[in-house]
């Protein structure tokens, strides 16, 4: 890219930048296709949770088994349920709007506190209250293994937790500790390291289901993508700033 003269301007077709960021040079226009994943992502989210609570991982392994496996799993509901969502972005929002015909009760934070949002500095005190904790956080230098084992350990037994944001947010060791000893679940479309090689602990672990990396993956997906593309691209032809502005590289 250095060596392109007349470039002013990338345009990426993810939701994230990570891996763009920092190759990018700093006098050239970055901008994200932030807000085309949130439906297919935030549907991913919620069917994963659901997968987890209403024990179909165990109910396809009884039909596999041909076995009428009547009240042999201890399924869970979404009413009452208490789901953190670690990013306030485009997909947490749609997260927490789907979540609310099941009865569940959404709690955000962001990177800043503002109306209906809480600040990271919350995240400490508000882990020990719920039931899920939901990552759609991007890879930042803030962000970057903020679930570690503390963080994990102050999760209440039981609860789950829903990466669909980068594996790199979470410590991968703690997590395989957490899972190994049966004291939460896991729901992840991202790993690290990923792709998630073969003989990988993380594959072994009880309670939890994966994904690779493919929540945004749905027919249409591309349309959504250059849909947003096409209007970051028209601001900047117009002279304006294009909403999804990368304004951090590291």
């Amino acid at each position: 890219m250095k060596q392109l003269d007349n470039l002013r301007m990338v345009q990426l077709l993810s939701a994230g930048a990570d891996e763009w960021s920092g190759d990018v040079p700093a006098d050239i226009t970055l901008s994200t296709a932030r807000g085309a994943h949130a439906g297919p992502v935030s549907e991913w989210i919620l069917s994963a949770i659901l997968c987890v609570y209403r024990q179909w991982p165990a109910l396809v392994q009884f039909k596999d088994e041909e076995m009428w496996a009547h009240r042999r799993v201890a399924a869970d509901t979404l009413a009452g349920s208490r789901v953190l969502i670690v990013g306030a972005g485009s997909i947490g929002r749609a997260v927490a709007e789907r979540l609310a015909p099941f009865g569940a009760t959404p709690t955000l934070v962001a990177s800043r506190a503002r109306e209906g949002v809480h600040a990271p500095s919350d995240v400490p005190a508000l882990l020990p209250e719920h039931d899920v904790v939901v990552i759609t956080a991007p890879l930042t230098g803030d962000t970057r293994g903020l679930v570690d084992k503390a963080f994990l350990a102050a999760m209440p037994n039981g609860a789950l937790l829903v990466n669909a944001g980068r594996g790199k947010i979470v410590d991968t060791d703690a997590l395989v500790a957490e899972l190994q000893a049966a004291r939460l679940r896991a729901a992840l479309d991202v790993t690290d390291p990923e792709p998630l090689p073969e003989g990988h602990p993380l594959w072994q672990c009880p309670g939890t289901i994966i994904s690779p990396h493919m929540a945004r993956t749905v027919p249409g997906t591309n349309a959504l993508c250059y849909a947003v593309a096409a209007e970051q691209i028209s601001a900047f032809l117009a002279g304006e700033m294009p909403a999804n502005l990368v304004t951090s590289r590291k």
